[in-house]
């Protein structure tokens, strides 16, 4: 195919998202679905009517809630979804939603977020409600029974997350047995010759089926697409439950090793590079020899009590223990304005350790003064956390030059690997206490809350003294609003404000350990849902403001700098549009601004790393002349995106296109899966941007080929 069939193959996948989404997000929105519980912890039962997308989720002290009554704008993805889509981390599944991308590309050494056009971090992640406790490279789908995302700031529902995520919340709550035994065996292949198996199995016990135990182990194995790359992942995770008429208690333990020959790796353009490279392919290593061994434990606990049919009393807690090694090569275009891809590479160790203890507890009341309903709740929260690094560099003389299309690989590393110091603790605590009001039988809820943070952090050098502190806490309020004029329309409008834990410079920085006071941020958002005939369709418009810091790349200072203010319109439509069809559309619009900066410099550029609109359309449809078949297809648009603050460089936009199909039959008594699916079907390559520190780029992945085959024994 020659590039100007490419080109105009590309082309015409963007005029008919542009088309097909517009039209979309012009049909009105959702099928009513019956809410449940507040505070119950009961399985989600998947069957063939599950949705992909649930109407009900958790938002942290407020408890559980139909979408349509809550004053914020949120999405719940279950297992269903992420069953039929493949997914293999918790990066294929967020994707879903334009104003959620991944900045980082498959295979790279973690995965971090965007959400609104802040960055949220792995290590961000929540897990049934609790930070701390989720990997801080990548958490694997196979555990996930449902995938919650908040978007805008969420201090005040789950508390302050520890490395500061502002732009949302994701929180991952886990399997646990269903009402029926579970014995699911499924066989997955990923090209170019990674191959796997995923045992999913659970029981319940007991006269009235009280005690729950589900078992998910998965082993994959191969070369993956980059050139010379190989993966091996293991992962084990148990959930033990139980439930009673009052109580309900789960214990959820898991471990997880990876180890990766040859990541996905990022690099930096100098800004002297007024055209940005063209991206090589996505079967090339930039850091040809660059590995990754990382690995997660993690046991977490939660107990609910009904004291009455009024008041329920809560506690939660867990461990979390990760360590990586890995090659942390910097590679930087050289000073030359042409987009030749050259590059100057020097290897380097980095390797890292982190310790989280996490608990909660917490009460919710529901009681009546005169005509109005109160959901009262109170709770405090604490996580503490120490974080050790050794990073050794190799000496100047090793520099080398390279290219981004005919990498040169690395020198190995020489030297004494040596266990990581400790180098801080931090420690973040708060408590809260929120109301939601009912009016006017349900017709108008009115939520307020308060939460008092307190965020204590030391630095230490390697000989173990303190080399930095600060002891710092506010109040960060929220106030949110929802009207219902009809039994389909909600008008909803929030307020919030959040504390977040300042940054620290990173190991690459020319202050590296510097620690940064926390700082403020605020969220304001108004819109509309509505509620029609199998579709639940948002408006909404939103301003978010928060400090900005990032490392200079002239002089390397890790610093803070003004701030970015960014606002936005956002439309999504979810849900049934015809038996057997199921749509997600959705747009987002950015104007994200540089404001307040230091002697005016970049005022008003436009933020880096916040592209300027963004899109999504997925659909996924069961054929009604071949019973069991089922087709899906899901394609992602990002417009043009500012690298630097100075706004002289800019990634090109890009289209991803991903189809597949599955065909649900029968071998005998067993039923079977089959699935198979082609992500980036047209082999686009493109730049992912990543500005959570030093603003670098990240190839994204080739077409990928995804096979599985499921069996319910």
């Amino acid at each position: 195919m020659s590039q100007i069939e490419r080109s105009s193959l590309r082309a015409l996948a963007r005029a008919r998202l542009s088309v097909a989404l517009a039209v979309a997000l012009a049909v009105p929105a959702i099928a009513a679905a019956q809410s449940g519980d507040a505070t119950r912890l009961d399985a989600v039962e998947v069957t063939a009517d599950t949705p992909r997308v649930e109407r009900n989720g958790t938002l942290g002290v407020l408890g559980s809630a139909d979408v349509m009554d809550t004053p914020f704008s949120t999405a719940n993805y279950t297992s269903k979804m992420l069953e039929d889509q493949q997914a293999r981390t918790l990066a294929d599944v967020v994707v879903n939603e334009s104003s959620v991308r991944v900045m980082t590309s498959t295979g790279s050494f973690s995965e971090d977020f965007q959400i609104r056009g802040f960055n949220v971090t792995s290590g961000d992640v929540g897990l049934n409600g609790l930070y701390g406790l989720s990997s801080s490279n990548r958490m694997p789908a196979a555990l996930m029974e449902r995938v919650e995302v908040l978007k805008g700031p969420g201090t005040l529902m789950y508390g302050i997350s520890p490395n500061g995520s502002i732009g949302g919340n994701i929180n991952i709550v886990t399997k646990r047995a269903k009402d029926a035994p579970l014995t699911r065996l499924t066989t997955t292949y990923e090209s170019k010759s990674v191959f796997g198996a995923h045992l999913d199995t659970s029981r319940r016990f007991g006269n009235n089926q009280q005690w729950g135990v589900r078992f998910n182990g998965v082993f994959r194995d191969g070369q993956t697409s980059l050139d010379d790359g190989h993966q091996k992942f293991g992962l084990g995770a148990i959930n033990v439950d139980y439930r009673s008429l009052n109580l309900r208690w789960t214990l959820d333990a898991y471990t997880q090793r990876e180890e990766v020959d040859n990541f996905r790796a990022q690099t930096g353009f100098h800004p002297a590079n007024t055209t940005i490279p063209r991206p090589p392919s996505g079967h090339t290593a930039i850091y040809d020899g660059a590995n990754l061994m990382s690995r997660d434990r993690t046991v977490a606990t939660r107990l609910e009590f009904d004291t009455s049919d009024y008041m329920t009393v809560y506690a939660a807690g867990g461990y979390r223990y990760g360590n990586a090694e890995q090659d942390f090569p910097s590679a930087r275009t050289t000073n030359a304005v042409n987009d030749l891809g050259n590059l100057r590479i020097l290897n380097a160790w980095y390797d890292a350790e982190s310790r989280n203890r996490t608990g909660e507890v917490g009460a919710r009341a529901r009681f009546e003064t005169g005509p109005v309903k109160h959901v009262l709740t109170a709770s405090g929260s604490l996580l503490k956390s120490e974080a050790g690094s050794f990073f050794l560099s190799a000496p100047p003389s090793q520099t080398i030059n390279s290219n981004i299309y005919n990498p040169v690989k690395l020198i190995p590393m020489t030297g004494v690997r040596l266990s990581p110091i400790k180098n801080s603790e931090s420690e973040l605590t708060s408590f809260s206490l929120t109301d939601t009001l009912s009016f006017a039988n349900d017709r108008v809820l009115v939520t307020g809350g308060l939460r008092k943070q307190q965020v204590k952090l030391q630095n230490f050098n390697p000989a173990g003294a303190v080399t930095t502190s600060y002891d710092e806490g506010a109040v960060s309020p929220l106030f949110g609003v929802v009207v219902r004029p009809s039994q389909h329309v909600a008008v909803y409008g929030n307020f919030t404000s959040g504390l977040t834990r300042g940054g620290t410079a990173p190991a690459n920085a020319a202050n590296a350990g510097e620690v940064f006071e926390p700082y403020k941020s605020k969220q304001y958002e108004a819109g509309v849902k509505f509620d029609y005939s199998g579709l639940i369709s948002t408006v909404s418009v939103f301003q978010i403001e928060r400090p900005n810091a990032l490392v200079d790349f002239a002089t390397n200072i890790y610093n803070f700098e003004g701030q970015q203010r960014n606002r936005g319109l956002e439309l999504s439509t979810v849900g049934q549009v015809l038996p057997g069809l199921n749509l997600m559309a959705s747009a987002t619009i950015y104007d994200a601004e540089l404001q307040k900066t230091a002697a005016g410099v970049n005022q008003g550029n436009e933020a880096n790393g916040v592209p300027s609109h963004t899109l999504n359309l997925g659909a996924d449809w069961e054929l009604p002349w071949v019973p069991g078949l089922s087709l899906n297809t899901r394609a992602l648009y990002t417009a043009s995106t500012p690298y630097n603050q100075e706004n002289t460089q800019t990634l090109p936009s890009w289209t991803r296109v991903d189809v597949g199909g599955r065909y649900v039959t029968r071998m005998g008594n067993t039923p079977v899966t089959l699935r198979a699916s082609v992500e980036n079907v047209f082999n686009e390559r493109y730049w992912l941007s990543s500005s959570t520190l030093l603003t670098v780029g990240t190839v994204a992945a080739p077409r990928t080929v995804l096979m599985s085959a499921q069996f319910d024994f």
